[in-house]
């Protein structure tokens, strides 16, 4: 087939996990034979169009200055549809659509709200079915609509799901929120998880060379405690600072070790208030080289969300055999098995959250009992090429439902 996936974000430029998500899937359906072109928005010191992994990324820079995020996101718009435009005219030249088998089909599918002016209008003017994969809500992410700014974010969202053929979904609790907060019906919509690769872990790394790795981040006598994700509420990096009293209470000697770029005077603060600065280790941003080493030098990974669609964080912890404990939200209930792949803790429970750290810590023998069964499950459920093949089946579906009925 021939995929054409409109994202603001694709790597290097990472602002969440979209960006992870739509490189992965996008290199998994390739593998598979597909054609597939990714427009999204520049990035200093990356190319403007380029093919890595056979995938093409086409990059553009938005149109005139704007004067608001909002403004911003429609200049870039204008941009993407403009060069997904010339892709399109290519692809439709003098072919009859309604004649094309599906193993031959033409997808536009677009990435969360800030993709959807540039996939509707493409749609509307090819001719093309449209899907979209709905990756968090505005209602979600605030617990409500409380501004005008989320209002008209909200409003976007539902158009996008409105004008696509089918929705994507990354778990059944995001089923339920785009059901509730966009009011998309139940049979439009497609549940098929995030992905991880887990072969990525699997490199050499000797034990000497790891343990003076290790002491960039901790004290040879103190377990890491380990998170990485965006310094927002929603992913609840401070509920790890207000539990560590608590942690320490029980095993004394630990590190706790925040990664992230982004905003982070707010945890500075509370760690300084509570007098824990030398127990914690604030990053900031790291490369994926460095990451993935920490990943293989830690005790434990945290993720405490407050807001879940998925969790894609713990997967890699899973992948790299790390014990986790995650909150009991969202989707990271779907993607974590108590006492069997993890443990899980109260929603916004800093008392919860100590107690699921400091059991993995004291009982090694059972964290790594869960952390093998883990692995074990990320690799045979949330591989790539599963979901590319789940992914395929949707695209097929949808072209062939397109081709006998009118527009």
């Amino acid at each position: 087939m021939k995929i054409l996936m409109l994202s603001w974000e694709y790597p290097p430029n990472i602002v969440g996990g979209i960006a992870r998500h739509v490189e992965e899937i996008s290199w998994a359906l390739a593998k598979r034979g597909d054609e597939v072109h990714v427009v999204t928005c520049d990035f200093p010191g990356a190319p403007m169009e380029e093919t890595y992994n056979d995938v093409h990324i086409h990059r553009v820079t938005p149109y005139a200055p704007a004067d608001n995020f909002i403004h911003w996101v429609q200049q870039l718009n204008a941009a993407m549809r403009v060069r997904a435009d010339a892709i399109l005219r290519e692809w439709t030249s003098g072919v009859n659509l309604k004649q094309i088998p599906p193993e031959d089909g033409i997808i536009i599918h677009a990435h969360d709200w800030l993709a959807h002016f540039s996939a509707a209008a493409l749609k509307h003017a090819y001719h093309i079915p449209l899907i979209s994969t709905i990756h968090a809500t505005e209602f979600g992410r605030n617990n409500g609509i409380h501004s005008s700014i989320s209002h008209y974010i909200h409003s976007v969202e539902w158009q996008l799901t409105y004008e696509s053929w089918r929705v994507i979904v990354c778990s059944g609790f995001m089923k339920g929120e785009v059901e509730f907060a966009l009011q998309t019906p139940s049979d439009k919509i497609d549940i098929i998880p995030n992905g991880v690769h887990a072969e990525k872990f699997d490199f050499p790394f000797p034990p000497e060379e790891a343990a003076e790795f290790r002491k960039q981040y901790a004290a040879p006598n103190e377990k890491i405690i380990f998170f990485v994700g965006r310094m927002v509420r929603e992913k609840g990096a401070h509920l790890l600072i207000e539990a560590l009293p608590k942690i320490r209470e029980q095993y004394h000697d630990v590190k706790l070790v925040i990664v992230g770029g982004g905003y982070r005077d707010h945890l500075f603060d509370l760690a300084n208030r509570m007098g824990l600065s030398w127990n914690i280790f604030l990053t900031g941003f790291i490369p994926d080289d460095v990451l993935l080493r920490l990943y293989k030098v830690i005790d434990v990974a945290a993720y405490p969300s407050l807001y879940e669609p998925f969790g894609i964080v713990a997967l890699e912890a899973m992948a790299a055999g790390v014990p986790v404990v995650v909150s009991d939200s969202g989707g990271l209930r779907e993607v974590v098995e108590h006492d069997v792949t993890g443990t899980i803790t109260w929603l916004n429970n800093p008392e919860s959250l100590a107690w699921g750290i400091t059991r993995v810590l004291k009982d090694p023998e059972h964290a790594k009992w869960m952390a093998m069964n883990a692995g074990r499950v990320v690799r045979d459920y949330y591989n790539w090429d599963r979901i590319a093949q789940e992914t395929r089946r949707i695209y097929h579906r949808v072209w062939s439902e397109y081709q006998t009925c009118p527009w």
